[in-house]
């Protein structure tokens, strides 16, 4: 693991925590083996003396049976495994108000326990990539709070300093990652509940667009805002993990197919608040000024202050309007006849709902709609949102005493973002000069997921993490659109100076292979940056040479093609396995008087020749 600096150094601890991508590399290695790690976890868990961070746990036994025939999978199939299984013996917990076959969901209210007949779609496509489930964790109850205190299986923990706050409502599933009790967790994010957690406990939250996870299988607190949600200890571990959990999902009414923004790889355009608010926490602005002013300090990035007054408005309708209906209507006939058993907080929340009616919830919906309308124009011209992620950082007797403000006091900056369709990064920022964490949150469109993670890399590095965004850049999700492939051959290979282009287009790499044998390559006149000319030969007078494969949204294309600039085009190339595809060649009118490059076999070999 590379070396912290002082901005995100955790003065708390002792080591750097094992993250994803370093156990994967240990099991491949051979020095850790799944069984191993299954039974130091156990250990470790057992030793924590953290009970309030789980509500039930798959029995020691049977996880370790579980993590044995890992073992044995990995004897036999060796590096095949880690292809077919990018999670493989990967340690996780889900929040309680997730199924999981034959164990109880409790949304930690014991007199609402039920044993799950399956698991939730998620869990059962994390399980498939070889995630070894560890068990379900404590929660604000109903998903409820952004505290992490409600709950009658005992108040969470900070994970850092144990007389604070955990953040809420995914309490236990952020301090099992932060405890070093599992590799990541699953959440939920209804109100900032996948985020509030993170930056309390030093770790990454990614709320992802509504419906890019299947919510099928959770018990909602608002079905129609409700998000699934990730923690990790770093941005690759938490895009590792959507990458397995992401997906459509006919089961689930509110799943959809989002188009994908590209990446951006040339600085970038940030929105921030024009006076953010810190209800007089002075530790809490120095370290989001702290975090901030190494942000601005990079290479093409540009602020721009904001009015936050639209987000602010949009988020008071959350607790202060008709929404609370939702939470009702997911209790049913469970608050009916045992609102007495419910935490007093979430009843009287919940209670709430008996103040509106179908006018209200128009209403709600209009001034809703004005609100994103505003928001969408104050952020014209930028690429994210960056905010602070909380406000302040309350002690456990704080919010005991003052629950409901304190609460709200937590929700400022997160309570907008499901409302008006965003999706959202959190990531650990500089820390506070009380020793307790502090966090940004990324903020953008619907579909802005790939983009928020590769910034939030850039800015991870930049505080002193590690640096992840060029392969996070490389990765984007899935294809859930129509595509087309693309022949590259020179400046837009990986590595050179126009591949920027393919990642804004949210363009992922094939292959790397060659075109027919029937081709030759010029190097052009008076390109900048400089470029090559690909021809085909008429008497078959050629070679092979190397190109890469890419792969794009048909959406991308036009535009794409639009930027190519003359002699260069986009034609037809036949590749060395006889496929034909789209690709980049030259006009005869180019190739004239051009040095013929062809014997060097590819733009790379023969930019290496001049070095």
């Amino acid at each position: 693991m590379p070396a912290t600096s002082t901005l995100l150094q955790n003065p708390a601890a002792a080591v750097e925590p094992l993250t994803i991508g370093s156990l994967l590399a240990a099991y491949r290695s051979g020095a850790v083996t799944p069984g191993k790690m299954a039974a130091d976890l156990l250990a470790r868990i057992d030793a924590a003396g953290r009970d309030e961070v789980w509500i039930s746990r798959v029995p020691a036994k049977q996880l370790k049976q579980q993590a044995a025939a890992l073992d044995l999978m990995l004897q036999i199939k060796g590096e095949a495994v880690f292809e077919t299984m990018p999670l493989f013996g990967i340690p996780f917990a889900v929040k309680d108000n997730i199924d999981v076959a034959d164990m109880p969901t409790t949304g930690a209210c014991a007199e609402f326990s039920h044993v799950a007949p399956a698991s939730a779609t998620v869990v059962q496509r994390l399980q498939a990539a070889g995630a070894l489930l560890v068990g379900k964790t404590n929660l604000d109850q109903f998903a409820t709070g952004l505290v992490g205190v409600r709950s009658p299986y005992g108040a969470v923990r900070n994970a850092i300093k144990p007389e604070y706050v955990s953040g809420g409502s995914s309490s236990g599933s952020a301090v099992a990652v932060a405890l070093g009790q599992v590799l990541f967790s699953l959440g939920t994010d209804t109100a900032g509940s996948g985020r509030v957690p993170a930056a309390f406990n030093h770790l990454v939250g990614l709320k992802p667009t509504r419906g890019l996870i299947s919510a099928h299988g959770l018990f909602p607190a608002c079905r129609t805002l409700d998000c699934i949600s990730i923690f990790a200890h770093d941005v690759a571990d938490a895009w590792r993990v959507l990458q397995s959990a992401a997906g459509y999902d006919d089961a689930d009414a509110y799943s959809r197919k989002p188009a994908m923004l590209g990446v951006k790889r040339r600085g970038y355009r940030i929105a921030v608040p024009d006076a953010p608010e810190f209800y007089g926490d002075a530790a809490a602005r120095d370290a989001y000024e702290r975090t901030l002013s190494q942000i601005a300090a990079m290479p093409g990035v540009t602020l721009k202050k904001i009015p936050f007054d639209a987000f602010t408005d949009a988020a008071q309708l959350l607790y202060q309007g008709p929404w609370v209906g939702e939470r009702r209507a997911a209790l049913g006939e469970f608050f009916t006849h045992h609102g007495a058993d419910m935490d007093p907080v979430v009843r009287q929340i919940t209670a709430q709902a008996d103040n509106y009616d179908a006018v209200d919830a128009f209403n709600a919906q209009y001034r809703l709609a004005d609100l994103r309308r505003e928001a969408e124009t104050l952020l014209e011209g930028s690429d994210l949102l960056l905010v602070p992620t909380t406000t302040t950082f309350p002690t456990i007797a704080e919010v005991q005493a003052d629950p409901v403000v304190r609460n709200s006091q937590l929700g400022y900056y997160t309570n907008f973002v499901n409302l008006m369709d965003m999706a959202a990064l959190a990531i650990p920022g500089a820390w506070r000069g009380d020793g307790l964490p502090a966090g940004v949150t990324l903020i953008g469109p619907a579909g802005s997921d790939h983009l928020l993670a590769e910034a939030g890399a850039q800015f991870q590095r930049v505080l002193g993490g590690a640096a992840q965004a060029d392969a996070i850049a490389a990765a984007p999700l899935p294809f859930n659109e129509a595509t087309v492939q693309v022949c590259v051959v020179g400046a837009h290979l990986s590595g050179q100076p126009l591949n920027w282009q393919l990642l804004e287009a949210g363009a992922r790499r094939m292959a790397v292979t060659s075109t027919a044998a029937r081709y030759r390559l010029y190097a052009l006149a008076g390109t900048t940056p400089p470029k090559p000319g690909l021809a085909r030969t008429a008497d078959g007078d050629g070679a092979a040479i190397t190109v890469e494969v890419w792969e794009m949204p048909l959406r991308q294309f036009g535009g794409f093609v639009a930027a190519i600039p003359a002699p260069l085009g986009i034609g037809t190339v036949e590749l060395a396995d006889g496929r034909a595809v789209k690709g980049f060649i030259c006009e005869p009118a180019g190739i004239a008087g051009a040095a013929d490059i062809t014997h060097h076999g590819g733009w790379a070999a023969y930019l290496a020749s001049l070095a």
